[in-house]
């Protein structure tokens, strides 16, 4: 029998105050009427842990639009799951936040969109930075463990330093430098988010040199985004290998994205038990372990790596999922990755579509998410 999962990444809602032009959640986003109860989600959890699951990271959406997440937060401590709330801060306060921590809440995980106010505000589409950063002091005396995660991306990766500095001023555990990923809203917003190579190469010494400096005090983690890597991520850790999502309606998902995969049946924890979806779902069968890979991958040493890369991203940019990870320079499409990288850095000689702090993008994207209804 397959060993559980690791974690589990529980979307609690898809209601958000922000209108991020990077939301990764899908393009149809779950109504609120049809979220999972309480009674339902602590249900989920025991059935977790009872699976191996070690972590729980609650998301969304914003989870503080959730008025039962004391509860929520209650129930995974009460089954014994490491407990991480990502938010965007909007809807904490301390009269919020000292009953998630007496509950259990074990770890904050905040958003930040820039180190600038202005293009902070516009990317997220509301007036939320100067909350983000009242609320830092507040989450490092509460004494949870506390990381902040900085979405870069080709409008703001010119502040990567002014950015750290900023994360550096509010004194989390870790800190998270997080490229965007182009699934969802990103996909569409691709051409205006994706760095160019200057910019990358650049972000990796700014990387290295923070790294250095604040050894033993912030734990910085970051990567480089799958459109200049060599080689792809093993995404999830492997396709249902090592995480499971389950989205606010109970679809259980084994990436964020998994849903624009035509052909698949996400199976609910409203008809099935978490262990059955996990061991028997089609879904969570159809791409795990080494049978469904074609060549390059079935014969790649670094099929156990990374898996064949990202079957959402194949699907997107190369029309099938099935097919290796057009991201992976060995990937027989990996000419489709290489022209639109070629098309990004063409771009950035244009003075029009430079990066710029914020004042002048609003012409470069033209779709803009809207939250749960």
């Amino acid at each position: 029998m397959l060993p559980g999962p690791l974690a589990l990444i529980a979307e609690i809602t898809h209601r958000c105050p922000l209108h991020c032009v990077y939301c990764s959640n899908p393009l149809q986003m779950a109504a609120a009427s049809s979220e999972l109860t309480t009674e339902e989600w602590v249900g989920v959890f025991r059935q977790a842990s009872k699976l191996g699951v070690l972590h729980l990271h609650l998301t969304g959406g914003e989870p503080l639009a959730r008025t039962d997440l004391t509860q929520l937060v209650d129930a995974a401590h009460a089954a014994g799951l490491y407990t991480n709330l990502i938010t965007s801060g909007i809807g904490l306060s301390e009269s919020r936040l000292t009953p998630l921590v007496k509950a259990g809440l074990d770890h904050v995980q905040l958003s930040f969109q820039n180190s600038r106010e202005s293009s902070a505000d516009w990317i997220a589409g509301t007036r939320a930075h100067a909350l983000k950063v009242e609320l830092a002091p507040m989450i490092c005396r509460s004494g949870v463990a506390f990381t902040i995660n900085m979405v870069v991306h080709r409008q703001n990766l010119d502040h990567l330093e002014e950015m750290i500095a900023l994360a550096e001023s509010l004194h989390p555990d870790r800190l998270e430098i997080a490229h965007v990923q182009y699934y969802g809203w990103a996909f569409k917003n691709r051409d205006a988010l994706l760095p160019t190579r200057k910019q990358v190469n650049d972000s990796l010494r700014i990387v290295s040199v923070a790294q250095e400096r604040l050894a033993g005090r912030i734990h910085i983690e970051a990567v480089v985004p799958d459109y200049y890597a060599r080689y792809p991520k093993a995404c999830m850790g492997g396709w249902g290998r090592q995480q499971l999502i389950i989205d606010p309606a109970g679809k259980a998902l084994p990436c964020h994205a998994a849903g624009v995969i035509p052909g698949l049946r996400f199976d609910t924890v409203r008809e099935h038990s978490l262990e059955w979806i996990w061991q028997e779902s089609n879904a969570f069968q159809k791409f795990r372990g080494e049978r469904w890979m074609p060549e390059p991958c079935r014969s790649c040493d670094r099929r156990g790596m990374d898996f064949g890369g990202c079957r959402c991203q194949a699907f997107l940019v190369a029309g099938d999922a099935a097919s290796t990870d057009p991201a992976c320079s060995l990937a027989p499409k990996h000419p489709l990755i290489e022209e639109v990288v070629a098309r990004v850095n063409a771009s950035s000689d244009s003075a029009d579509n430079a990066p710029h702090g914020g004042e002048k993008i609003d012409s470069l994207w033209s779709y803009r998410p809207q939250p749960g209804q």
